[in-house]
């Protein structure tokens, strides 16, 4: 009889648990656009989902956590300040997640305002961006390396030979995808271009996928089996692209056994203390005018898994060196970061950020063009 009793609220706590978890699968995978896709948001989100569940922080009152309201009703002194933690919790949530897309000015570079080519004229300020002081860095012949972990670096331990090398197995060598693939430049003539956000589109002609083709064209032409992932990672959602592009990563890692090296092209963002946007411009002969590039290396430095980072750094540090040796501005200096960046995946991993959002989609171009080749030549060099 108890059993019947208790029957209806069973079924209304189930039916309560089961439009819950549907709710749940409707806002998690409302941005995809097939299976695969919905199936990646899910696992990105569900180990999240857990850790709140486990902490008491499924759902929040008045912006703070059911565990956060416990604590502040066990002290008078706590709970009447409520009001005043509720804001600064809200202040914490909406501060913005720094990305290396988004750094103002570079305090250990400098304008290079004598020699700084014009480039194509889209009403960007252009300026060439080189190191004017090698304190602060490390200087490993023409590179310089802005390294902002706590790893101590040698030149002894930089110039020694990066492990990963091009293969004769069948199959793709590299990956190339865009975790930030909306990121955008500044054409001349912006009319009919939809613009997904600030300096965004999911337009290729004007975003980094672009900048993806012109790489997988020059490797291919040497020779070179690519891959080419032009999916939008950061696009609808901007939240959780690097989980998304990781797990495509994986999957890539295990179809095509193959890939060797794998590069996440994006472009970076500089800007002056009145939010103008800066073009990084390099006068490349008789070539023209290219945008400046940068290399980023992740580490272990913020605690994640990844126990061959020095692999990438020394791979970085040869392309550059090739590159300077003919384009002396072309590269900006490397920046060795805390994040992981992906970049575990494979000891040929790098993120390659070709110019800036002021930059013009021409002068990206003619960059990426550039380091395909010097890529090239640093890979068959090391094959040798």
């Amino acid at each position: 009889m108890k059993q019947k009793k208790f029957l209806p609220i069973i079924r209304c706590l189930q039916a309560l648990f089961l439009s819950a978890a549907i709710f749940w699968l409707v806002s998690v995978t409302a941005g995809s656009v097939d299976l695969p896709s919905a199936w990646a948001a899910l696992r990105a989100d569900a180990p999240e989902l857990a850790l709140r569940w486990e902490l008491g922080d499924l759902w929040r009152l008045e912006g703070l956590s059911p565990a956060t309201m416990l604590t502040l009703s066990q002290s008078p002194l706590l709970l009447s300040a409520r009001t005043e933690v509720t804001g600064l919790w809200g202040q914490e949530e909406t501060e913005p997640i720094p990305t290396p897309q988004q750094r103002p000015i570079p305090q250990k570079e400098e304008f290079n305002d004598s020699s700084t080519p014009i480039g194509v004229d889209n009403g960007v300020t252009a300026k060439t961006l080189t190191p004017n002081d090698p304190s602060g860095y490390t200087v490993c012949g023409p590179v310089y390396i802005s390294n902002s972990t706590d790893h101590t670096l040698s030149v002894e331990s930089l110039r020694q030979t990066f492990s990963a090398e091009l293969s004769t197995e069948d199959g793709p060598q590299i990956l190339i995808l865009h975790t930030h693939g909306s990121e955008a430049y500044t054409p001349v003539d912006d009319n009919g271009i939809v613009w997904s956000g600030d300096h965004r589109t999911t337009d290729s002609r004007y975003n980094v996928v672009r900048m993806g083709d012109t790489m997988a064209q020059v490797f291919g032409q040497a020779g070179i089996s690519v891959l080419h992932d032009r999916t939008l990672y950061d696009y609808p959602n901007y939240t959780g692209a690097y989980a998304r592009s990781l797990s495509a990563i994986n999957d890539y890692l295990k179809q095509y056994p193959s890939i060797r090296f794998i590069l996440d092209v994006h472009r970076d963002a500089i800007e002056d203390g009145a939010g103008n946007q800066y073009k990084a411009v390099s006068d490349v002969g008789e070539l023209g005018t290219a945008s400046q590039l940068s290399l980023i290396i992740g580490s272990d430095g913020g605690g994640l898994y990844h126990p061959q980072w020095m692999e990438n750094l020394r791979l970085a540090v040869a392309i550059q060196e090739n590159i300077l040796s003919d384009y002396p501005t072309l590269m900006r200096p490397v920046l060795l970061r805390n994040s992981r960046y992906n970049q575990h995946a494979t000891t040929g991993s790098l993120l390659v950020e070709v110019g800036t959002a002021g930059n013009a989609p021409e002068e990206a171009e003619l960059a990426a063009k550039l380091f395909a080749q010097k890529m090239i030549e640093t890979l068959q060099e090391r094959s040798k």
